[in-house]
């Protein structure tokens, strides 16, 4: 018997608010700026859904730790520029997150000052003040499930009770690691066959959400 969904746990990035598209284009171009030239969808397969530490370590392997420290202050004071000028909610969120009636919170790679940032800037913030987690919460970022884990575990709720909506293949990966279901949102920059796998429906219009969830 399948256990009914009791709670939703959001990704942030790429899911409520459209920041892919500004973190990978500065990600190309500090990449350029310290020789490591990168496309865009190398960007997305590299560092896309993975937490700030293991960004950081694969940039540290690649041209060394002070390089590395330089490359995320580079990509923090950018990335704060572009989001107070171009930064905007995923379409469609607002209407999910206005009629969602499942329990909810947000679990994501990035750090509490960043998903401060770009929540509040996007006004989504308040509809999950007091259930944000980071994966510097846990000692191993997506796609190892320990930040699924914790976000279940804080809010009380069993894994096999929980849906995870996320929009990279690695935040896929964590959600089966955890042993919960996914909805994989492909109406971003990932590519729908990145998502797609066991215990996953992968969709590309974010106003499908309420009807996936009572599905599910």
């Amino acid at each position: 018997m399948i256990t009914p969904v009791e709670l939703v746990i959001f990704d942030c990035d790429g899911v409520l608010v459209d920041s892919e598209r500004i973190a990978v284009r500065i990600h190309v171009a500090v990449g350029a700026e310290l020789g490591w030239p990168l496309t865009e969808a190398e960007v997305v397969e590299k560092f896309i859904g993975r937490s700030i530490v293991t960004n950081s370590e694969q940039i540290a392997a690649r041209l060394g730790p002070n390089r590395a420290l330089l490359w995320q202050e580079r990509f923090e004071q950018l990335h704060r520029t572009a989001v107070n000028a171009e930064l905007t909610p995923v379409d469609g969120i607002f209407e999910v997150l206005d009629t969602l009636t499942l329990p909810s919170c947000v679990a994501s790679g990035g750090s509490h000052d960043t998903m401060r940032h770009t929540l509040g800037h996007t006004g989504i913030y308040p509809y999950f003040e007091g259930r944000i987690f980071s994966a510097s919460e846990v000692a191993h970022g997506k796609p190892a499930p320990d930040l699924f884990l914790h976000a279940a575990r804080q809010m009380g709720i069993p894994p096999s009770a929980c849906i995870v909506v996320e929009d990279s293949k690695y935040g896929i990966q964590a959600a089966r690691a955890a042993g919960m279901r996914a909805l994989g949102y492909a109406g971003g920059l990932t590519p729908a066959q990145w998502l797609e796998g066991p215990n996953t429906t992968v969709f590309d219009d974010m106003r499908k959400l309420p009807g996936l969830l009572a599905g599910a």
